[in-house]
């Protein structure tokens, strides 16, 4: 039996902070499972992803590093995108695996790879060949899941680099909270049936990793509730609220399957079980249909999943590591996503090395209950699916664009001209971020503004040498960098 702990991470994709009941009480949705993990481990009520859409959050996650440093610099990529994680660059998982861990995922990678392609169009894939550059080369020791969202065509499984069915035929596409875009399928993929099978193939790996003498680290990035929403019928109705809600519902479930595997072999209690969410909740789940019965995904925040606003990348995350996080525990620390890389090393005990998890802060001595006298992360960078930037200190939240960045009112175009360049807010008195400051406090834009180039220029938000940015160090965003 080891005595490093074992790492598994639950990724849903676009669950609300709202929509637990663990973190809202006038929540609709009860959320039975991640209750009982909340009331078995810790609750953040500060924790934000990286970016609020979904590939460049997962990028921060593995990586620790911010999302815009990468070539990705809006937007997200497809089912046919290249890889944005770099080849050289520590993950998670490459870190864990070089300290004997077992590493393996489970899900949506929705991080680009190279698919075999005979030109330049998309639909000329050879499914036949083996992809490259996709997560076993990124230190995942197994795969088995999606290339992007559920949504996105191609619609195949790949299992390490090989697709396990060649597409026969192509799907039409759907619209409404069962979107997904026409494109090739193959004959062993049925979308409504990719959720309970992801589940099953990781109970079944974790039986056997709790049998192998070293720890493992198990990422499990969920495809729901994202569109297509497509809960199975043991959930259909069950929520009393809609598809969204009832889709909540099952990703709860699996979060109680996977605690039900750590107690039938006995490796919960030194097990880290991490559940989080990739972004905010997304407008396909038809806010105006939910907030009728009095359910708001992104609780008090304003704006939603794309936004720069706090609804955009607030999420929910739950810790439990039974040996050491004291139960029922709750910080207000904020913290991010791209932690994750940090604390790993924080708990194997090896430092980062210069060029490896730029934007990551160790979480563990939150974890522990430690005391500490400031706060953990000097500052945290946020990005809206347009690119735009906002610089969280404290109580205060610069956003560096006139709008939400996003898919809420208003949004970039018409909907932002005559707005103030930049939004200040306090969150302490203005968590719904409704009153701009920015007249009123022009020394502590400046003072932000000043951080954040700092933050770009360095190529690290945290202590150590200089690093290059990818893709280039300025770009739209950075408007007010003189030079």
């Amino acid at each position: 039996m080891h005595n490093t702990p074992n790492i598994i991470y639950i990724l849903a994709d676009d669950m609300g902070y709202g929509d637990l009941s663990c973190l809202n009480a006038q929540s609709k949705i009860n959320t039975i499972h991640l209750d009982q993990l909340a009331a078995e481990g810790m609750i953040f009520r500060d924790a934000h992803a990286s970016s609020a859409v979904c590939t460049p959050s997962r990028y921060s996650i593995l990586t620790g590093r911010y999302n815009w440093r990468s070539t990705l610099k809006e937007g997200v990529t497809w089912g046919y995108s290249g890889p944005i994680i770099e080849p050289d660059r520590m993950t998670v998982a490459s870190y864990l695996k070089k300290h004997h861990y077992q590493t393996a995922c489970f899900g949506k990678w929705h991080l680009g790879w190279d698919w075999a392609k005979q030109g330049m169009v998309d639909e000329t894939v050879d499914y036949a060949k083996p992809i490259k550059n996709g997560p076993t080369t990124r230190g995942f020791g197994y795969f088995f899941g999606i290339g992007a969202s559920l949504d996105m065509p191609p619609y195949v499984y790949v299992e390490n680099d090989r697709v396990t069915a060649v597409p026969d035929q192509v799907t039409p596409g759907r619209e409404g909270k069962q979107l997904w875009r026409a494109g090739p399928i193959a004959p062993d993929f049925k979308h409504e049936e990719v959720l309970p099978q992801l589940t099953a193939r990781v109970v079944a790996a974790i039986d056997q990793m709790a049998q192998e003498s070293s720890p493992f680290f198990l990422y499990f990035p969920l495809p729901a509730p994202h569109t297509p929403m497509l809960p199975v019928p043991e959930f259909q109705g069950k929520s009393g609220t809609n598809e969204y809600g009832d889709f909540c519902l099952q990703v709860d479930d699996v979060v109680g399957q996977i605690m039900k595997a750590l107690d039938h072999n006995g490796i919960a209690a030194n097990t880290i079980l991490l559940f989080t969410s990739d972004n905010g909740s997304p407008p396909s789940a038809d806010f105006q249909e939910l907030a009728a019965i009095g359910h708001h995904p992104s609780y008090v925040f304003r704006g939603h999943k794309a936004d720069i606003y706090e609804g955009g990348h607030r999420i929910p995350l739950l810790v439990r590591w039974p040996d050491k996080i004291k139960a029922a525990s709750v910080s207000d620390e904020t913290v991010c996503l791209s932690d994750l890389l940090a604390t790993c090393a924080d708990i194997v005990g090896e430092e980062l090395p210069p060029n490896a998890g730029e934007d990551s802060v160790s979480n563990l001595p939150l974890w522990l209950g430690e005391p500490f006298t400031k706060p953990l992360r000097e500052a945290t960078v946020h990005t809206s699916i347009d690119g735009s930037l906002s610089i969280r200190q404290g109580r205060w939240k610069l956003e560096m664009c006139p709008g939400s960045g996003g898919w809420s009112f208003p949004q970039p175009g018409p909907e932002s001209e005559g707005l103030p360049p930049v939004q200040l807010y306090d969150l302490q008195a203005d968590i719904g971020e409704r009153h701009n400051l920015e007249q009123q406090y022009p020394d502590m834009v400046q003072r932000l503004q000043a951080l954040l180039t700092q933050y770009v220029r360095n190529g690290r938000s945290t202590l150590g040498d200089p690093q290059e940015n990818d893709g280039g160090t300025i770009w739209k965003q950075l408007w007010w960098m003189s030079n």
